[in-house]
């Protein structure tokens, strides 16, 4: 037998009890004599003492850390000035026998030694075994667990969804699999089981879930990577009330899992109210700092570069800050909001009951009417600035809101809500038309479209839900109309034929009585991050991709050899 209880098991309790225990070693310490090993599984440790007059002593000269061994013997309490805090730091056990099971190489580096990303990913297995990587993969998993266990309950289906499906490229680009059978023919790997998951409900299967991999061949980023895990939920016969109601119990319930209380009730903002206060279509209200409209405090202001703005039909927005404030560090906001086409931020502060600025000879009477008017108190900075393109402005500004709170402002607890009423279209420069925001399947209101509005202020029955500043789910309710799809797939520039090559499969389906459906899909990495406090995916996945997409463990991915390609019909050039 290995063992017969684990390295986080046994209490005072157990006093007397003959033992097995198995893991690696973590400490050797030599007090007098007697050999101390602190030993380690992914349940936690347990000191191990080796009198000299043990027949295990012998054998404990050959161990060093990170051998895998197990031990018998008996536990015993400590004593009272040898208790710690750690879940068995009550008691010991003394060894009387001891196998060495593996050994350890002098590793590049030991569990829990601050070393670089690059080398953590390299050597993974000994990242893993680190107390804080072992308990991000133990919420991760209760978290999946949780899920599971709700959404069943719920009487929904787990269904797996095929890998090898279709290339319909909208959006992100596929990753392809050559077909060895049908040389010149790929497959794609799903960026989702969008139209699948839809398909299910034409088939009846009213209430679907999976967790499921998905594949995005894109620039990656500190949330994002190549491969990634979705809880994807889709049901038949829904309004958006029943979509966002379930996918709020199911998310609560998995954060109790875990021992995190969500709000009661989740808070609902239109996108077109996100951008306007917020300046992101996933906020972080933590940080407060609202973005302001300062227009009306400009109308009749000489300061040109304001001036230039507003006769052009544009705006002034802002936001107070409890923030220190000097022209360097002005300075480092002005860079920052030019990567977003801004020209710079103006500012003010009040001081002694003053208003303080660079600018205050030609803006004081300005700035004077924003402190009353915002109450403004002492030490107070409002940070400001002008553009003739309100939605760029909102981000620049909704950027810089971020930045300051993340380096200023200390948050605690978890803010949820829901952003809903996204536009149902986006005009895209580099394709030259309206692209779908989210996807081509989404059902947009019936009375925007009626209505014959603008295409760019057509609304979507779209929402995501946003906790602490990172959407951690995205869904909507579907088209169920072969020809209302067929009419969206036309705005969006595809022609009948090419509707037809991508979606045929679909809008065949689409002809043979369609429930009205919708559905949502969440970032499983996101959630497990969110819930652990890590600012990278990386963190809660056990075997990420670096931001450049590979994987430093395994050196994938790699070239194959000739006679492969030559099997599937590929020449590379060069």
């Amino acid at each position: 037998m290995y063992r017969t209880h684990t390295c986080g098991e046994l209490r005072a309790s157990d006093e007397g009890k003959r033992v097995v225990l198995a893991g690696w070693i973590e400490r050797i310490r030599d007090l007098g004599g007697v050999k101390f090993i602190v030993l380690r599984d992914r349940y936690g440790r347990t000191q191990i003492v080796v009198n000299p007059d043990s027949p295990a002593y012998e054998t404990v000269t050959q161990l060093s850390r990170e051998d895998v061994i197990n031990i018998e013997g008996v536990v015993r309490k400590r004593p009272p000035n040898a208790v710690t805090s750690e879940l068995t730091g009550e008691i010991e056990v003394l060894a009387e026998k001891l196998n060495i099971l593996s050994k350890s190489d002098l590793p590049p580096f030991y569990p829990g030694d601050d070393v670089s990303e690059e080398m953590r990913l390299k050597y993974r297995y000994l990242d893993l075994r680190t107390q804080r990587m072992t308990n991000n993969i133990i919420t991760r998993h209760k978290l999946a667990f949780a899920a599971r266990r709700y959404l069943s309950e719920n009487n929904f289906l787990e269904i797996e969804t095929p890998y090898l499906t279709k290339s319909t490229p909208e959006g992100a680009r596929d990753f392809l699999v050559p077909s060895r059978l049908k040389k010149g023919s790929f497959y794609a790997l799903p960026q989702s089981p969008q139209l699948m998951k839809q398909i299910l409900m034409v088939s009846g299967m009213d209430r679907y879930f999976q967790i499921v991999r998905c594949f995005r061949d894109e620039d990656l980023r500190a949330d994002r990577q190549p491969e990634f895990t979705q809880i994807d939920i889709e049901m038949s016969f829904v309004h958006m009330e029943d979509v966002l109601q379930l996918a709020e119990e199911l998310i609560r319930s998995m954060y109790a899992e875990v021992g995190i209380k969500l709000p009661e009730k989740f808070d609902r903002i239109s996108y077109e109210e996100a951008m306007e206060k917020y300046g992101s279509d996933k906020p972080d209200r933590r940080y407060g700092m609202e973005l302001q409209d300062l227009t009306q405090f400009f109308k009749s202001s000489e300061f040109k570069i304001i001036q230039d703005v507003l006769s052009k039909g544009g705006s002034v927005k802002g936001f107070k800050a409890r923030i220190p404030m000097s022209r360097k560090i002005a300075d480092e906001y002005s860079e920052f909001v030019k990567n977003f086409g801004l020209g710079g931020v103006l500012w003010f502060r009040l001081e002694n009951g003053q208003i303080a600025s660079t600018t205050v000879k030609y803006l004081e009477k300005e700035y004077t009417e924003i402190s009353k008017a915002y109450s403004m108190e002492e030490g107070d900075v409002f940070i400001l600035a002008a553009h003739d393109n309100r939605e760029r402005l909102s981000e620049a500004l909704g950027a810089l809101r971020l930045k300051i709170g993340r380096e200023h402002v200390k948050v605690e607890g978890f803010d949820a809500l829901w952003v809903i009423d996204f536009p149902f279209l986006e005009w895209s420069e580099e394709e030259n038309r309206f692209v779908a925001r989210h996807h081509p399947f989404t059902m947009p209101y019936e009375e925007d479209i009626n209505s014959g509005v603008e295409l760019s202020k057509v609304r979507a029955h779209a929402y995501d839900m946003v906790i602490n500043g990172f959407e951690v789910g995205g869904g909507s309710i579907r088209i169920h109309s072969r020809e209302l799809q067929e009419k969206v797939f036309d705005i969006i520039g595809l022609t009948k034929e090419e509707a037809q090559e991508k979606f045929g499969f679909f809008l065949d389906a689409l002809r043979y009585g369609v429930p009205p459906h919708g559905g949502i899909a969440f970032g499983l990495d996101r959630l497990a991050a969110i819930a652990v406090g890590a600012d990278n995916i990386r963190e809660v996945i056990a075997f990420p991709k670096t931001s450049s997409g590979t994987c430093l463990l395994t050196n994938a991915p790699s070239k194959v050899y000739p006679s492969q390609l030559e099997e599937l019909g590929i020449t590379l050039k060069e």
